[in-house]
């Protein structure tokens, strides 16, 4: 690892920025959010922003190239969540991306499962390397739209935090979940409309805001289940 010459420090071999300064950022982030976090599960959120940082570059993962952003705006905003699935053991990602919520969540939480799912095919391959490089035998990567996949087993919830309005995630993935299961969405404002169009046969049994250190706009995380 070489040192930077500015200031010293030693850098990432993939990314830009000093790795210290990374994982103070991040720490402090996660210190906030009043999560438990291992040393070595703080290595692992880092090495997965360092391989986001990198494939970014060919790739264009996200829109977000900045990596102190990376970890507000991504790994901060997916650990948010963590308190909100504490009893559920078999998650599914829709929507995924890079892994985002699933792969921070997964990292945080090698007892569960998660399904990453997205459509797109340079993301599932990032998906793959992540999982061989990092070891996370807890996640399955798909490449496929969330209508096409027929899971053997129904989810205990669907994850999504940018996939669609709440009646179209409702309408595309009510196969996956069971009738014990649930839909947890990431939404940024209240969608008053979206939730004012779910179907009756579906209710919001949990709605609260997230608190995001470092972010100023306002996110929320909404619960559905069925009626």
């Amino acid at each position: 690892m070489q040192p930077d010459s500015s200031n010293g420090q030693p850098r990432s071999p993939y990314g830009n920025g000093p790795k210290s300064q990374k994982r103070a950022r991040l720490t402090a982030g996660i210190d906030k959010l009043g999560i438990s976090c291992s040393p070595k599960q703080v290595d692992l959120l880092i090495s997965y922003l360092d391989m986001l940082e990198l494939w970014n570059k060919t790739y264009n993962l996200t829109a977000i190239r900045d990596p102190m952003l990376m970890i507000d705006l991504h790994l901060l905003d997916s650990l948010a969540v963590q308190p909100h699935i504490t009893h559920k053991q078999n998650l599914i990602d829709i929507g995924t991306g890079p892994g985002l919520p699933g792969i921070p969540l997964a990292i945080m939480n090698p007892s569960k499962k998660f399904t990453l799912l997205d459509s797109a095919g340079k993301k599932t391959r990032f998906l793959f390397q992540v999982r061989n490089e990092l070891d996370l035998n807890n996640v399955l990567e798909i490449n496929t739209r969330a209508e096409a996949f027929k899971p053997e087993i129904t989810y205990d919830a669907v994850l999504s935090r940018a996939f669609s309005s709440l009646p179209d995630m409702l309408k595309t993935c009510g196969h996956l979940v069971g009738e014990k299961g649930c839909f947890m969405a990431m939404k940024g404002k209240l969608p008053e409309s979206e939730l004012s169009a779910i179907p009756k046969n579906y209710k919001v049994s949990d709605l609260c805001r997230l608190k995001i250190p470092n972010v100023e706009g306002e996110r929320h995380l909404i619960t559905i289940t069925h009626s």
